[in-house]
């Protein structure tokens, strides 16, 4: 069993981890998309939809919530015990509110404005991606492409590898939300002034969930 530290859209394990303090939460690196390597020799671990997901959290000037979105296919590569690559696509439609109960009306309000035009837009971006560019050292980086648009990141995490199981949890990150053309109630809006206590603050915590299993 090996442990690896990354730095990256994200583990919540059973019962969905809790996001860590914000005190304690680190901004990931984004930069410009990268070239994906191909592996054809790795050792290839297909992902547990069940199980493998973005636990996120996103704060308001006054309170916030917080939630998950689902993986929905993917696939891990190793050389060994070291994470090589990799490509997980996530399902926006599985976009869930875990902080208000999910037969509560406002729940289903929350998720459908998440869904709508102006947050995800799900009619036209049904999807967000993560391909893994690069393992070095102690950080992993890899593409982020949410409705349409494409960033580098760079995060921390861990990699535990137990026989033909794996586990990769990262640590709670930030990014910012409007890099990926989210701008709903952000302070950089040109209605920014008269938003008061409705602003919805522009970096949002996420930690990646992914378990595999041997192909």
């Amino acid at each position: 069993m090996k442990k690896i530290v990354l730095n990256l859209f994200a583990v919540a394990i059973v019962g969905l981890t809790v996001v860590a303090c914000k005190s304690d939460v680190k901004e990931a690196k984004t930069g410009e998309a990268q070239t994906v390597a191909q592996n054809t020799e790795a050792a290839k671990f297909k992902a547990d939809a069940a199980t493998s997901m973005i636990v996120w959290k996103a704060n308001k000037i006054v309170g916030g919530h917080e939630g998950t979105i689902n993986v929905s296919n993917g696939v891990a590569e190793f050389e060994g015990d070291k994470l090589v690559g990799g490509t997980f696509m996530f399902d926006i439609n599985t976009i869930a509110c875990t902080d208000i109960p999910a037969d509560d009306e406002a729940n289903g309000k929350l998720v459908g404005h998440l869904k709508g035009a102006d947050f995800f837009d799900v009619e036209k971006f049904a999807t967000a991606a993560f391909e893994i560019t690069k393992v070095e050292g102690d950080n992993v980086s890899g593409n982020l492409t949410m409705k349409g648009i494409k960033k580098n990141v760079t995060f921390p995490a861990t990699v535990t590898v137990t026989g033909d199981d794996v586990t990769i949890s990262s640590e709670t990150f930030t990014i910012d939300r409007t890099e990926w053309n989210i701008m709903y109630n952000s302070g950089k809006s040109l209605d920014a002034a008269a938003l008061g206590d409705k602003m919805i603050k522009d970096d949002v915590e996420i930690k990646i969930v992914v378990k595999a299993k041997k192909a």
